[in-house]
């Protein structure tokens, strides 16, 4: 949906398979930061979890103002308390889903203490 709404308000929305490969980079470098592209493009830990597992966090947000829904879980170690694994399913605009995998990349392996002073200015 990025990719398609970028090229038609840029004017490049053809059906020719060579622009449709083009890299979203080349079409946005004042929009989105490359980090987000990236994210979006090739989004980290996509799925969930069992819900039923002990060991499994799940945190559910909306933003009500653009429609966005987020689903966070976190796998922990019960005996450390240092997060395994996370997953994430997003439903939204494409720096809402960015956003949710580089959070995801972020929590892996930290304490559960370290990762409550991440903000969310510093994933933005």
């Amino acid at each position: 949906m990025l990719r398609f709404a970028s090229k038609r308000m840029l004017g490049l929305a053809t059906s020719d398979a060579q622009s449709a490969s083009r890299p979203a980079q080349a079409v946005f470098p004042r929009f989105y930061h490359e980090n987000v592209i990236e994210h979006y493009n090739n989004p980290r830990n996509v799925g969930s979890f069992d819900k039923n597992d002990p060991n499994v966090g799940t945190g559910l947000v909306g933003a009500p103002a653009c429609g966005d829904v987020m689903k966070l879980q976190i796998k922990v170690d019960e005996k450390t308390g240092q997060i395994v694994d996370a997953r994430f399913k997003t439903f939204g605009c494409g720096s809402a889903i960015a956003s949710s995998s580089v959070a995801t990349e972020w929590v892996k392996g930290k304490q559960m203490q370290e990762v409550l002073t991440i903000k969310n200015t510093e994933i933005a």
